[in-house]
C-alpha cells in the first residue's frame, strides 16, 4: 500500500499514513480541513532516469539507418546514417551546411 502525506490546515499538523487510495479519498472527502501534502515529487521508475536508456537491437538500428540514408539532410542522417559516403558527398554536405541560410 502507498503512503500519503497529509496536513491539517487548521492546526498545521503534518503526518504520513499508509492506506489504500479509496481510504485516502474518503478521508479527504470527509475532512475538508485535511489536505494531501506533497513533500517531494512523485518518483518515476525507468531507464531514462540514469541516462542509461533502453537497449536497441540491431534490427532497429538497421531500419533507422535505412530511413536516415533516404533522408540525407535530416538530423536523423547525422545520427544513424551509414558512413559509406564518398569524399565528394562529404565535402558537398560540408559546403551546403556552411552556406545554409537559416
Amino acid at each position: 500500500m502507498p503512503t500519503y502525506d497529509f496536513i491539517n490546515t487548521h492546526t498545521g499538523e503534518e503526518w504520513t499514513d499508509m492506506m489504500s487510495i479509496a481510504d485516502m479519498e474518503s478521508l479527504l472527502e470527509g475532512n475538508p480541513e485535511i489536505r494531501q501534502a506533497w513533500k517531494t515529487a512523485p518518483a518515476i521508475a525507468g531507464d531514462h532516469i540514469m541516462g542509461v536508456g533502453p537497449k536497441t537491437d540491431s534490427g532497429f538500428n538497421e531500419r533507422m539507418e535505412q530511413i536516415a540514408n533516404s533522408n540525407p539532410g535530416s538530423p536523423m542522417a547525422s545520427r544513424y546514417g551509414a558512413n559509406t559516403k564518398t569524399i565528394k558527398e562529404i565535402k558537398t554536405r560540408e559546403v551546403l551546411k556552411k552556406h545554409k541560410v537559416i
